[in-house]
C-alpha cells in the first residue's frame, strides 16, 4: 500500500488587528466590568425587602425627656396672731367682792368653786358663790377669813349659819352670799342648778392653769 499521505496543517489565519479609536479606548478603560447576568427568577435577583430595623426608631421614640421643673409651693399664709385675752372687769363693787371672796376660798384649799350672776333671778341677793370644803375645821376657817376681808373693804356679813355638822356654812354679805358644802351635802341639795339659767363669771387669776382648762383666759363672746 502506498503511504498515507501526511495531511499538511495550513498555516493559521493570522487576522490583523484592527485599529481603535483614540476615544473608544478611553471608553473602555472608563466602563466598568461586566458581570454575567443572572435570571430574573434567580433568588439573588430578587429584591431586598428585609425589615428595617426599629431599634433606631424605638431610641428615637423612647429617648428619655426632660422633666418639667416642679412648681415652686406657694407660700403659707402667716398665721393670725393669737387674741389677746380679755380681762373680766367687775360692773360693781359686789361683783368685785364676790370675784375676791372666790378666790379666798381656792386659795383655802376649797374645790368646785363657782360664782353665779344672780341679779334680777334672786330677789335676795346679786351674787352667789359656791364651794366645797374638805373638812370641818378647814370651811369654817375660810368662812372667817372671807368675813374678814369683807370687813376690810365695807361689806360686814349680815348673819351666818350653820348646821349641826357643818356640812352647810353660809355668809350673807346682802349683795353677796357664800355658801360651803360638804361635798355629800352640796350634791344633795344642788343649789346651782335652781339657778341654772344664772351666768356664771369667771373669776380665776390671769393665767392661772384652772382658768385656761376652762378656756376663761380667751376672748369672750
Amino acid at each position: 500500500m502506498p503511504p498515507a499521505k501526511k495531511k499538511s496543517k495550513a498555516p493559521a489565519k493570522k487576522f490583523a488587528a484592527k485599529p481603535v479609536k483614540k476615544g473608544a479606548a478611553k471608553a473602555a478603560s472608563k466602563s466598568p466590568a461586566k458581570f454575567k447576568s443572572t435570571p430574573k427568577n434567580s433568588p439573588r435577583s430578587a429584591p431586598k425587602s428585609a425589615p428595617r430595623s426599629t431599634k433606631k426608631r424605638a431610641a428615637k421614640t423612647t429617648a428619655p425627656v426632660a422633666a418639667s421643673p416642679a412648681p415652686k409651693p406657694a407660700p403659707k399664709p402667716a398665721p393670725k396672731p393669737a387674741p389677746k385675752p380679755k380681762v373680766h372687769v367687775p360692773a360693781s363693787q359686789a361683783e368685785s367682792f364676790a370675784i375676791e371672796a372666790a378666790r379666798l376660798l381656792h386659795d383655802d384649799k376649797c374645790t368646785d368653786i363657782v360664782l353665779l350672776d344672780v341679779r334680777g333671778r334672786n330677789p335676795m341677793t346679786d351674787y352667789l358663790v359656791i364651794g366645797s370644803g374638805t373638812s370641818d375645821r378647814q370651811m369654817r376657817s375660810t368662812l372667817h377669813d372671807v368675813e374678814e376681808v369683807g370687813a376690810k373693804i365695807g361689806y360686814s356679813a349680815v348673819r351666818s349659819t350653820s348646821d349641826d355638822r357643818a356640812t352647810w356654812l353660809l355668809a350673807d354679805f346682802m349683795n353677796v352670799i357664800v355658801h360651803l358644802f360638804e361635798p355629800n351635802t352640796r350634791a344633795h341639795y344642788d343649789i346651782e342648778m335652781m339657778w341654772g339659767d344664772a351666768p356664771r363669771i369667771p373669776w380665776e387669776r390671769p393665767g392661772s392653769p384652772a382658768r385656761d382648762r376652762a378656756g376663761l383666759n380667751t376672748v369672750e363672746a
